[in-house]
Order: structure tokens, then sequence, then C-alpha cells
């Protein structure tokens, strides 16, 4: 992100005011880290990191003020000699020419704050995490279902987003259809929106493309969400086992980070969006640490265990998957 585009973006919002090195605004921010330079203005830069941004506070101007003229001179030259993209003094704090001077010199931009470090350093960062992220389109549906962001995938024509509208007519809340850009947000955390191009828009086979938020109100829509569960819808195949006891636990990899995922089989009489309600409240439950589908296995195996031992036969131990697969049987 070049200077000039963040200098507009937080001018009003972090109250930033050009000092120096107006030559300098077309550097680039490459990294969302912010670093205070310490140790550099006496010289030592073996820590210095390019492409981020340097953040002057009361303390490094305390020692610029204690400083000769050519001192501080000399002082800035270590600084703004690495060549980063933007150094920005808070506190509005009293600047000396020399640090203005050699700014200019150097071409770098060097920006005014009245914030304090700590504040500025917190909103700078989070700015620059959201647009320096890695952006990815991907093939699918994202809805806001009980507060929990769920992914819905599968093949073209399997159904996403008629059940996407079928939620929203639920009270529920369309992010993106069709098209989902996620960008992860560190250290783990997957962040889903719509293309600014298809945003708020839905393509229903038969009726072809509907505004979501025309139709259904600002209520019904989200800018971007979370995505905490993924659910892919596919084909029922006869010959295929399915999940019955929910033990197991899949995953679906986004942008490196591995995702809860549920697989549902679709055919005919199923209420996919009764199901992805259900998923989305079960998910619900497992962040608050309750995991029904281990509960009702761990009660299943203590009654088994308490019979065995009532029987005085321990030698065939009977599994909870197998009792149920006799309970089915019968």
């Amino acid at each position: 992100m070049d200077i000039k585009s963040l200098i507009s973006a937080l001018r009003v919002e972090l109250g930033l005011e050009v000092l120096a090195g107006r030559g300098g605004l077309d550097r680039r921010v490459t990294g969302a880290s912010i670093q205070k330079p310490g140790l550099a203005l006496a010289g030592f830069t073996e820590m210095f990191r390019p492409g981020r941004v340097q953040v002057i506070g009361r303390t490094e101007i305390d020692y610029l003020w204690s400083l000769t003229p050519d001192e501080r001179s000399k002082a800035a030259s270590h600084l703004f000699g690495c060549a980063p993209p933007l150094v920005v003094i808070t506190r509005g704090a009293d600047v000396p020419d020399q640090l203005i001077a050699v700014a200019d010199q150097n071409n770098v931009t060097l920006l005014l704050t009245g914030l304090r470090s700590s504040i500025f350093v917190e909103s700078l960062h989070k700015f620059l995490a959201n647009r320096l992220a890695r952006v990815r389109s991907i093939h699918g549906v994202l809805v806001d279902v009980f507060g929990v962001g769920v992914l819905l995938i599968g093949k073209s024509g399997i159904g996403k987003s008629e059940c996407a509208l079928e939620l929203i007519m639920r009270g529920h809340r369309l992010v993106a259809d069709d098209v989902v850009d996620v960008s992860k947000k560190p250290p783990s955390t997957i962040i889903g929106a719509g293309d600014e191009l298809i945003r708020h828009h839905m393509e229903i086979r038969g009726l072809g493309i509907i505004n979501v938020k025309d139709l259904f109100g600002i209520a019904a829509i989200r800018e971007s969400k979370q995505i905490e569960l993924v659910i892919l819808f596919e084909e029922w195949t006869q010959d295929k086992k399915y999940d019955r006891l929910g033990i197991t636990e899949q995953s679906h990899e986004v942008l490196g980070v591995p995702l809860p995922k549920a697989v549902i089989p679709v055919r005919p009489g199923r209420s996919l969006t009764s199901i992805v309600e259900v998923a989305a409240r079960n998910q619900l439950l497992k962040i608050m640490g309750h995991h029904s589908a281990a509960e009702f296995q761990q009660r299943v195996e203590e009654k088994l265990y308490r019979a065995s031992r009532k029987a005085r036969n321990e030698s065939d131990p009977i599994s909870s998957k197998s009792w149920l697969d006799h309970r089915e049987v019968e």
C-alpha cells in the first residue's frame, strides 16, 4: 500500500499532518507490523525491518532533544538512511528541525499525529492488517446463521443458493453468493466478504439475478463475516458410508487454516435449510465446549461397560458404533 493512499484513508481518523518528505508519497508499506526505531537513532540498525512504518514516541523525541544539533542530524541520518516507507511522530510532539530536513533529503514522508503511541499503533496495525491481507476468491455461498459464519460449498447446481435464500427468508443474513473473497487475519481467523461487483446479489436458477438488499432490506445482508464452519453439499451416493455419529472431526483448509467441516448428502426430501441451522447451533455448542456426539458416545460406553461388568463378561467389549448398528438392524 502506498503512503499517499494510507494518508488519504486515515488523515481524519488519526489526525495525520504531513511535515516533510512529500517526495516519498509513492513509497509502499509492505508489512502490517509497526516498529519503533529505538537504537536505530544511535546507529544500531541491525534490527531495522524494511517496509514497516516507524513510530517515534516521547522517549525517542526526548532523546533527540538531549543531543546537540549536529548529533540530531546524525541520528536522523541513521534512521532515514535505512529508507523506511513512513515515519510518524506521536503525541503532537515538538519536532526538531534536523528531523524534518533529513526526511526531505531522503524523500521519506514524515507525519505528525496527536494520538498516543499505543493508540496510534493499534489503529494503524488493524488498518494495515485488513488492507494487506492476502485475498483469495473461492466458489461458494457465505451466510450468517445464528451469528456463525457458514460457508456452503459444492458443485454448481446442487442447491447452495436456494438453501441460502431460504435461510434469508428465515431471518438469517447473506454475506456472499457464488464468489466469496476470503482473507486471513493473523493468527488464524478467516474473513469472508462478497465480491464488489456482485455484492448483495444472488443467482437463482429460473429467476435470474436478484438483489437481496432491495428485496429483504438492510438487515438481510452483511458486508463480511468470520468463517467458522464449512458445509459441503454432495449428491447422495448409495455406496458411500456417511458419518452417523459425528465423532470424527473433519476440516477444510482455507489459506492454510483448517476450518471445521460437515459433509451433507443431498437427496430429495431432505430439508437442507433445517440441517444447516442445526449445524450452526451445534457449532456454537462446540465453541462453548459442549460436543454432543462425544458426550453421547461417552454415555453409551459407560452403559456398555456397566452392562459388561454385570454380566461378568469383559472379553468381548462392544463399541458404541456397533451398538448403534445392532440397534438399527433390530
